[in-house]
């Protein structure tokens, strides 16, 4: 039975009860947002964490442990007396009765903001989806990390050549953002920790294969700065292939539209994000991505009550025919400004349109290189480095956090070494499994 603090009816709470499905950037800037104002906000998350995401990378190539870019959603909310938290998963949305469908029971709102984020996009390529790798939550980022070390072992007991060679190409699918830092901090581990971990290894075998389906990286980089890193990523030993789209997946690598393959035992799917799987649960109108199309004020077309932002909103305004991109600045502000639209309806005033602030946009390519285009200012190497390494570690949730990682980060910047290579995380079967796909 469910609990009858959350099947409430709306009009018996004192204050207006606000829910917010999801506690990524958006959902958090929400709660934020509506700490003094004069409603009861409740927080659904289906984990009990805050992940932040752009270091997830680092967690998949050993660099960084999960609990490092993660935060207790109960600790962040304790600052605010108006926020409680429900750890569920949400299902769907009954909009006539304003009910949320959880596996808690149904929740009732007054105001509904969705922020359920995104999910890997494999645009309905079965194969795909099923031999290849995602990064969308630690738990992906856990198990990425433990498919590399086996291969790693795996390679160091091999005796085919062949074999061997497969076990240790990692291949990467996309090439924006994440697929750029991921290519290079697999170089890294293989140059600083796996050459002298695994001695038996010729690791001058070992690939690293950047493959994206158009013409250049980072897309929505300038022309200069797109350049700036390919060079550096084909100086670091990435192969970088330009205007190769996949046609297919296998167990044991990747199958192109122009009929050549590539043999690699570890795939990541990094060429694309879509809305999360909540949206097609909804009902509503969905735009590219299956992001769920909103007002300019950030509402359904046909319920003011209910928002969607950050990663679930489809909203066209970045540029002519473009939606936002999916992104946590736009997440964050989205959030920001759902919470003024909330307020303004309870004190009966107009809402405002979203608009979106560019704060800019980094990437990072490796050790002390990166690129930064941010208030018409474009750098690459190492300034631009040393500012994406502060604008990170000051958006990390709590100072334990911070400190973790500036010390992680501080002690693989002067040994050159990397202290989370331990196969942990996954049950004896999972591991059995892993390890027969391997061998076959």
């Amino acid at each position: 039975m469910a609990s009858p603090q959350l099947t409430t009816s709306p009009s018996q709470p004192a204050r207006p009860r606000v829910v917010i499905v999801g506690a990524g950037f958006g959902g958090l800037a929400a709660v934020r947002a509506l700490a003094k104002a004069p409603v009861e906000v409740l927080l659904i998350n289906r984990t009990n964490y805050h992940g932040f995401w752009p270091l997830l990378y680092q967690v998949a190539t050993a660099g960084l442990e999960p609990e490092s870019i993660a935060y207790p959603v109960r600790a962040i909310l304790r600052r605010y007396r108006n926020a409680s938290f429900l750890l569920a998963e949400v299902t769907g949305v009954d909009f006539a009765r304003r009910l949320v469908q959880t596996s808690a029971g149904p929740v009732s709102y007054d105001y509904l903001i969705l922020a359920a984020g995104s999910t890997t996009n494999f645009f309905g390529n079965d194969q795909i989806a099923r031999y290849t790798m995602g990064m969308k939550d630690l738990n992906e980022a856990q198990r990425l990390r433990n498919h590399v070390l086996l291969c790693c072992e795996h390679a160091a007991a091999e005796s085919d050549p062949i074999r061997r060679a497969a076990l240790l190409t990692f291949a990467v699918v996309g090439g924006g953002p994440t697929g750029v830092e991921l290519a290079g901090a697999f170089v890294e581990l293989i140059r600083h920790v796996i050459r002298h971990d695994y001695p038996m290894l010729d690791v001058q075998q070992a690939r690293v294969v950047l493959i994206e389906a158009t013409s250049h990286i980072l897309a929505s980089f300038p022309a200069s700065l797109q350049r700036a890193a390919l060079q550096r990523l084909q100086q670091m030993g990435v192969e970088v292939r330009l205007n190769t789209p996949v046609a297919g997946a296998d167990p044991h690598g990747l199958s192109f539209r122009d009929g050549s393959r590539l043999d690699a035992e570890t795939v990541v799917w990094a060429a694309g994000v879509r809305g999360a799987p909540l949206a097609d649960a909804l009902g509503v109108a969905l735009g590219r991505g299956a992001r769920v199309v909103v007002t300019p004020e950030l509402t359904l077309p046909d319920d003011r009550r209910v928002f969607v932002i950050g990663d679930m909103a489809y909203l066209e305004g970045y540029r002519p025919g473009v939606a936002y991109p999916m992104v946590a600045p736009v997440a964050i502000q989205m959030g920001e400004q759902a919470a003024r639209n909330i307020i303004a309806q309870i004190n009966d005033q107009p809402m405002q349109p979203f608009r979106y602030v560019d704060k800019g946009q980094m990437a990072t390519i490796g050790r002390s290189a990166a690129v930064l285009d941010a208030f018409g200012i474009r750098l690459s190497g190492w300034p631009a480095w040393a500012g994406w390494l502060f604008v990170h570690l000051m958006a990390l949730v709590g100072f334990r956090n911070r400190a973790l990682v500036l010390l992680n980060w501080a002690y693989s910047y002067f040994t050159y070494d990397r202290g989370v290579r331990l196969i942990f995380g996954v049950g004896a079967e999972e591991q059995t499994v892993a390890e027969a796909v391997l061998r076959d």
